[in-house]
């Protein structure tokens, strides 16, 4: 009998918290969901509590909390508010961690679960841009193992197991290239918030389908891929790639390439982090397959500042820890703008512009100081625009 794991979940709602929860209860019985935290969604968190059964549940809108107490009906789940998370959190342990809430303000998050945990699964792009130049920091004396999950960096770690980082030219990470990749800027300056979160390739929520309409998720993927994986930015590029089927490719000094295909669908790196986290190599048939007989078309160029126009603002930053806080900040700003119409989709790139020359003097050496100056340079940005 294997050994039991147990398992804290992040963002437990959302796409990936979901798909995780249905990967473990259908391929990995020894894995046990010891805590699931969410945002709002009370109402899936407690159909998940009933479904999955876990230890401790925690709402962020404590709110819900009394909601929860009423309508919960097992004994084996307690639930606990934010002050008895970050308790639990600090002083007790598990296996194995994903972390998946959106936004910038998941960092209050990083270094409990550093602690807490044995191997962390990450898919918070806003967390590692932010405090990634920390991470290392952070992580010297737990040593807990980073296993990165968006498609790119998942994709990135499977061939750097391949090959030496000295062999390295150039590595390219890609973009489907969004909703609108056909379309001229100017077309689509006014589009609505609908149409803009309508992703043509993958399934998210509406912060990271907005980011790829606009690429400013490419521009936090590459240094997502800075700070993970050590690797300076004049080796970096970015590709338009509209299939959505290769996620990464790595141009060698001897002249050849490789690259890393697999069907978008988050279940694969997800599937895979589990199955590396227990160390068990079973592959089922997953319906995730990319078919070289029916899709013989790859498709790749290189992205056009006129249609993205926040590539030559991120093209021209100084890549400071600090500058990238500013430039990760203004741009969930500017989406939330965005979302609640009080700015056109055309205006997203012009306020993170605006706000990257706002100078604001600040130490970001740990996370607190992280912390205070995102939540300090948020209210200054809500004084201006």
């Amino acid at each position: 009998m294997k050994k039991v794991k147990y398992f804290n979940l992040y963002g437990s709602t959302g796409q990936i918290g979901s798909k995780s929860l249905q990967i473990i209860d259908r391929y990995f019985p020894s894995i046990k969901i010891n805590l699931l935290v969410a945002n709002k969604n009370y109402k899936k968190l407690l159909k998940q509590a009933i479904s999955y059964k876990p230890k401790f549940i925690s709402i962020n809108d404590e709110s819900k909390i009394k909601y929860l107490k009423e309508n919960i009906n097992n004994k084996e789940t307690k639930i606990i508010n934010s002050s008895e998370l970050f308790h639990l959190i600090k002083y007790s342990n598990s296996d194995i961690s994903i972390l998946a809430i959106s936004g910038y303000k998941s960092l209050e998050y990083l270094t409990p679960i550093f602690h807490n945990t044995n191997t962390l699964g990450i898919v918070n792009k806003e967390c590692i841009v932010s405090a990634g130049h920390l991470f290392h920091k952070i992580n010297k004396k737990n040593k807990t193992k980073i296993f990165p999950l968006d498609s790119e960096h998942y994709s990135l770690k499977s061939l750097f197991n391949l090959s030496n980082y000295d062999e390295f030219k150039k590595i390219y990470i890609t973009a489907s290239g969004g909703p609108f990749l056909k379309n001229k800027f100017s077309e689509i300056k006014n589009i609505s918030f609908k149409q803009a979160k309508n992703h043509p390739k993958w399934k998210m929520g509406y912060k990271n389908s907005i980011d790829s309409a606009t690429l400013v998720n490419k521009c936090l993927e590459l240094i997502e891929a800075h700070y993970l994986f050590n690797l300076p930015y004049d080796k970096l590029r970015m590709l338009i790639h509209p299939e959505a089927l290769v996620h990464s490719i790595i141009e060698y000094n001897n002249y050849t390439s490789v690259m890393n295909y697999f069907y978008h669908n988050m279940y694969i790196p997800l599937f895979n982090f589990f199955s590396e986290s227990i160390n068990e190599k079973k592959y089922p048939i997953l319906d995730c397959k990319y078919y070289f007989n029916k899709n013989s078309s790859l498709n790749f160029f290189k992205p056009n500042s006129k249609q993205f126009p926040i590539l030559k603002i991120f093209n021209e930053i100084e890549k400071s820890p600090i500058n990238l806080i500013k430039f990760n900040c203004a741009n969930e700003f500017a989406v939330n703008l965005f979302a609640k119409k009080k700015i056109n989709f055309g205006n997203i790139h012009n306020i993170i512009a605006n706000s990257l020359s706002l100078d604001l003097k600040c130490q970001v050496n740990n996370v607190k100081n992280i912390i205070d100056f995102q939540n300090n340079f948020i209210e200054i940005l809500k004084s201006k625009f």
